[in-house]
């Protein structure tokens, strides 16, 4: 079991990355000091399961940026960095050093970054728990009888535990958003094509895909923005503009699929807060979604299916996989193009439903999870039986996948808490609306319904 270390007695102890990175260039901890820091905590909280694997040396001392000199892990799945061995949580994949920095990558190590170890993920990312065959079990840091979501699960309970104040970690169903909701952390899923993919653009799954981080702050979030898609902006202007009174309209969507009361009245209090500051609350049927929730679960079955079909075309060992993941595999190996095709246009169609809903509303605001973080072993991958897989995902987060599907931006926050739980809510915006988002996320922030109950690095100076 994780205890709970004690908050330190400095009120200046940083709690986020841009507090370390304050902390480091005033002087007041060097450099090599936050790494070892960093790495004392991985390996007080081992049996936590966060990260998969330690670099042996230190890397190079950062030389500039916001984040000058923090520590970062990598989620061991997604864009590679240079000397980080990544093998996305499978036994078919060998740890293999000296793969060159995706484009991804070399923003984080600009913007002053210092990666130095990898976290855990399921097989392929194939779960919204990080449970792997090949191992480390993930727990969560706020109760260890508990799942920490993924498949950036390790990213997440690295973060929640005090590890690192934000890690990198990537959402092709919720991945970002489900660990994050489940361990009382902000995740965004960026706006399709804001952040780069390049030179390989190998991880995307026909557009679903997208990378980014989750953090212990807001703050931490809009700063890391403009470092990883390389403007204020990013790629997108944001079609909708402000209104000159400085408010926007707010679809609100307590209801769905088993939403657990207490996680409806937090969406209701978050409404209530926005409404308070002054933008314009409106209710949004859940059937209104229901039809662009239902074909993004189709296409990301199939866009998923079919990628790991390639994996086994590619030359990967089936027999090594999970037995899960084999099902999968051949789920996709009998798919045609037809099948591919008909689901293109369906994300197309999903697409501009979406968009119609932001005729009447800029944002929606919708739950996260529909429980608590579910226990341990509620995502087992030892059968072979993907619809129940499928229905497990969109039980757990129903709103998720469609932002996927649809391309646009998701951001989660933890607004409040039952049973010493955090409850999440989600922010979702139209295409390119990432910054309303997080400005949204702040004004929901400042209300401190929710802080981290360990401090960063355990609190230990």
């Amino acid at each position: 079991m994780i205890a709970l270390p004690e908050t330190p007695a400095a009120l200046d102890w940083p709690d986020d990355a841009l507090g370390l990175a304050a902390a480091l260039a005033e002087g007041r901890l060097s450099q090599e000091r936050a790494l070892s820091l960093a790495r004392e905590r991985a390996a007080a909280c081992a049996d936590l399961g966060a990260v998969c694997w330690l670099a042996e040396a230190d890397p190079a001392v950062a030389q500039g940026g916001p984040f000058a000199g923090v520590p970062l892990l990598v989620k061991d799945l997604g864009g590679p960095f240079a000397g980080i061995p990544m093998r996305a949580g499978s036994a078919a994949l060998a740890r293999k050093k000296g793969v060159a920095d995706s484009d991804l990558a070399a923003q984080f190590r600009a913007a002053g970054f210092r990666p130095f170890g990898a976290t855990t993920v399921p097989e392929f990312g194939l779960s919204l728990s990080s449970e792997p065959a090949v191992g480390p079990l993930c727990r969560n840091p706020l109760n260890p009888a508990l799942s920490a979501g993924g498949s950036s699960g390790g990213s997440a309970a690295a973060v929640a535990a005090g590890i690192v104040p934000l890690a990198h970690a990537t959402d092709a169903g919720g991945s970002i958003r489900v660990p994050a909701a489940a361990c009382g952390l902000v995740g965004l899923k960026p706006t399709r094509g804001a952040i780069p993919g390049g030179p390989g653009f190998g991880n995307h799954l026909g557009g679903i895909a997208t990378e980014f981080a989750v953090t212990r702050s807001i703050r931490d979030a809009q700063t890391l923005w403009p470092c990883l898609t390389g403007t204020a902006r990013g790629p997108f202007p944001d079609p909708v503009q402000l209104p000159a009174e400085g408010t926007f309209t707010i679809g609100l969507v307590t209801d769905g699929p088993d939403i657990a009361p207490e996680r409806a009245v937090a969406i209701e209090a978050a409404a209530k807060a926005l409404e308070i500051i002054g933008h314009r609350i409106v209710q949004i049927d859940a059937r209104a979604l229901e039809a662009i929730r239902k074909t993004s679960a189709r296409i990301f079955d199939r866009v998923i299916s079919a990628n790991l079909a390639t994996l086994v075309r590619a030359g990967l060992a089936p027999e090594r996989f999970e037995p899960l993941t084999r099902a999968f595999a051949e789920r996709g190996a009998a798919l045609t193009a037809v099948d591919l095709w008909q689901a293109t246009e369906a994300g197309a169609g999903a697409s501009h439903a979406l968009w119609q809903l932001f005729e009447s509303c800029d944002v929606l605001l919708t739950p996260m999870l529909s429980t608590a973080p579910p226990l341990l072993g509620s995502f087992p991958t030892d059968h072979a039986e993907p619809e129940t897989q499928l229905a497990r995902m969109d039980a757990l987060a129903p709103y998720a996948a469609l932002a996927n599907i649809t391309g646009a931006p998701a951001l989660t926050l933890p607004y409040g808490a039952h049973d010493g739980l955090p409850l999440p809510v989600q922010l979702i915006g139209p295409m390119g609306g990432d910054l309303r988002l997080l400005a949204l996320g702040a004004a929901l922030e400042a209300d401190r319904r929710w802080t981290h109950p360990i401090p960063l690095f355990g609190g230990n100076a």
